[in-house]
């Protein structure tokens, strides 16, 4: 699969997010940096870079209401099918429980 947004425009994209919405919750940095956990030096380094550990992260989304659609997103997307063929299609398509590379 190829992806046509770069780690480093993902990561802009979900600091802007985060900053839109403690906006509209209107929280100061520092409120959301005191609710969460999150040191506010943090809480700036990651709406400016978008530079942030995955627990302060989580801490953020989930002070903010967040966090089920965070988790929810990666959710393995389960399609429905309409025959039967699709149904044995896709048992031939099952995926591996392990890696095989380094």
């Amino acid at each position: 699969m190829v992806s046509i947004i770069s780690t480093h425009k993902a990561q802009e994209k979900i600091a802007q997010d985060i900053r839109s919405i403690r906006l509209s919750k209107g929280l100061t940095q520092s409120g959301l940096a005191d609710r969460s956990g999150v040191s506010l030096p943090t809480l700036r380094k990651f709406e400016q870079k978008g530079l942030i550990s995955l627990e302060s992260f989580l801490k953020l989304c989930m002070t903010l209401g967040c966090l089920e659609e965070v988790v929810n997103a990666l959710e393995s997307q389960s399609k429905g099918f309409s025959s039967i063929d699709e149904v044995l299609e896709d048992k031939k398509d099952k995926k591996p429980k392990r890696g095989w590379r380094k």
